[in-house]
């Protein structure tokens, strides 16, 4: 008897890589916030790494729906991965969560 492994998928890997960059994004911007707000009120954190996880948001969203519609999720599994996109971190919950599932496999 044979097993079968599941494969990530082209999409699902290019998911992955967005999934992890956007939870980096939001660190980034977490301690450039705490910088900002509590340590030195100096910007420079939140002016370099806001505009970086604005792009990484909206790009997480659209590869999250090209995924949804390629790997045919159905639309909880969608909702859930748009709706990781809010707080910090949760993208790369959804992420494992996914792989674990067979969710990026092709």
């Amino acid at each position: 008897m044979t097993a079968t492994v599941e494969t990530t998928s082209g999409v699902g890997k290019l998911f992955r890589a967005v999934a992890i960059a956007e939870a980096c994004s939001w660190t980034g911007l977490l301690v450039g916030m705490f910088f900002k707000y509590v340590v030195v009120q100096n910007p420079i954190g939140v002016q370099v790494f806001g505009p970086i996880h604005g792009a990484l948001f909206v790009l997480y969203v659209v590869v999250a729906v090209v995924a949804a519609r390629k790997l045919r999720w159905d639309l909880r599994t969608l909702a859930l991965a748009l709706v990781s996109s809010i707080p910090p971190l949760m993208t790369v919950w959804f992420e494992r969560r996914a792989a674990q599932r067979g969710r990026l496999a092709g």
